[in-house]
């Protein structure tokens, strides 16, 4: 029995609309006051690219269900598909998990238009994941070039925007940014319907 039918036996179906967010993956509500934060994250409100999420601010801060966190610049070219190059410059595997698990059929990227590729160079967008590391700066630059233009530069997870608590944020000049440590999968489809054009979802 194939995949499609043993998941319809089960119960698994394709999400028309994204539910079941977990709360620590969605933006953060500030109600009180908090010294202590382990990554600056609350300083002047909520800074949900340098928060790891690590539920020491609670109850201060609480978490609102929303998974709608991510920035993103569209762009109309990629309306009808856009072909993603994952690269790991130094993560603890927490966002590749999260980012894989948009392929799988509870949410179904390719529905979007979304897909991912096996070369930089047949790439539409780059998802940066990670601190990054001495030994990934040449790769980064050498992944960057082989892109054709336009395109798509995504930094995924708190450790790639900001370096979270053990190292350096990727620098570059980001066209989306995905917050969480790591983001949930409805965050992460979310960020790239924005980047295509889209709504959002």
């Amino acid at each position: 029995m194939n995949w499609f039918l043993r998941g319809l036996r089960r119960g698994v179906k394709t999400e028309s609309k994204p539910t079941n967010t977990p709360l620590w993956a969605s933006s953060l509500k500030v109600e009180g006051n908090f010294q202590g934060c382990p990554t600056n994250a609350i300083e002047d409100g909520w800074n949900s690219g340098k928060c790891i999420f690590c539920r020491r601010c609670y109850p201060s801060l609480k978490p609102t269900g929303d998974h709608r966190m991510a920035s993103a610049r569209g762009n109309p070219t990629f309306r009808r598909s856009f072909y993603l190059y994952p690269l790991d410059v130094g993560t603890c595997g927490g966002c590749n998990s999260e980012l894989k698990l948009i392929s799988s059929p509870q949410y179904d990227m390719t529905r979007f238009g979304i897909f991912f590729t096996n070369s930089p160079r047949n790439a539409d967008g780059i998802v940066i994941m990670g601190v990054l590391t001495e030994g990934m700066r040449e790769v980064l630059k050498e992944t960057l070039d082989a892109v054709p233009s336009p395109k798509v530069l995504i930094l995924l997870g708190a450790c790639a925007i900001s370096g979270g608590i053990i190292g350096e944020g990727v620098k570059v000049e980001a066209d989306v940014i995905v917050p969480g440590c790591p983001p949930s999968p409805n965050t992460i489809l979310d960020a790239l319907i924005k980047a295509k054009g889209g709504k959002g979802w």
